[in-house]
């Protein structure tokens, strides 16, 4: 698994964010986050699937296509939270940000591994499973500031999943912050940006 860095040196920073790219993307890509959040003190690390993509299917069909996938995604993800954490940094140091699948996959491992975080930064993307999806994830956010932002809409992330999404991270126990984009197409917006910085840069202080 190639993993990029960027921002401060792990063994010097104040905090750490995991960012994940997007379906057809690349961590080249998604590491570029680090630029325009431009918080200081912090060490971003972007993981990069193989093949630039997390699963196989569409995040809104039958968790049985993606099952295999999402599961060596999510152990990659857990991996390189215990090298950050190995080397000193508690969870809620760490912040998951991602976009479209990086952003689904963001939200799947916070709902799955729930614990306070730095934060969780999901720029259009949700949990995942077909609509009607009953979820019955366990355990406590304590708090963690979660954002979810996206267009109204986007063509591949319905914004009512958006917001089960939010409902879902809130009864877990998430800070959330929901907001809606109209018109916005398939990009980050500047205010997600804005509204994420705000959010990393409270972690030195966590």
């Amino acid at each position: 698994m190639e993993i990029l860095h960027s921002g401060t040196e792990l063994r010097e920073a104040a905090g750490a964010v995991i960012c994940l790219h997007g379906r057809g993307a690349a961590a080249s890509d998604i590491i570029k986050l680090a630029e325009k959040f431009q918080v200081p003190g912090l060490a971003y690390f972007a993981p990069e699937a193989e093949g630039r993509s997390w699963y196989p299917a569409s995040f809104l069909q039958p968790m049985e296509l993606n099952r295999a996938a999402l599961e060596t995604a999510l152990e990659q993800i857990e991996t390189i939270l215990r090298q950050i954490t190995d080397a000193g940094l508690a969870r809620q140091k760490i912040g998951l940000a991602g976009f479209s699948q990086g952003a689904c996959l963001a939200c799947e491992f916070a709902a799955r591994n729930p614990a306070r975080y730095g934060g969780v930064l999901a720029f259009t993307g949700g949990l995942m499973g077909p609509p009607g999806t009953a979820w019955d994830y366990a355990g406590d956010l304590a708090g963690t500031p979660v954002f979810l932002g996206a267009g109204d809409r986007d063509p591949h992330v319905p914004w009512r999943r958006v917001e089960e999404t939010a409902a879902e991270m809130q009864r877990l126990g998430g800070d959330v912050e929901l907001r809606c984009y109209p018109g916005l197409p398939h990009v980050i917006h500047a205010d997600e940006i804005a509204r994420g910085r705000r959010i990393l840069e409270r972690i030195p202080a966590n």
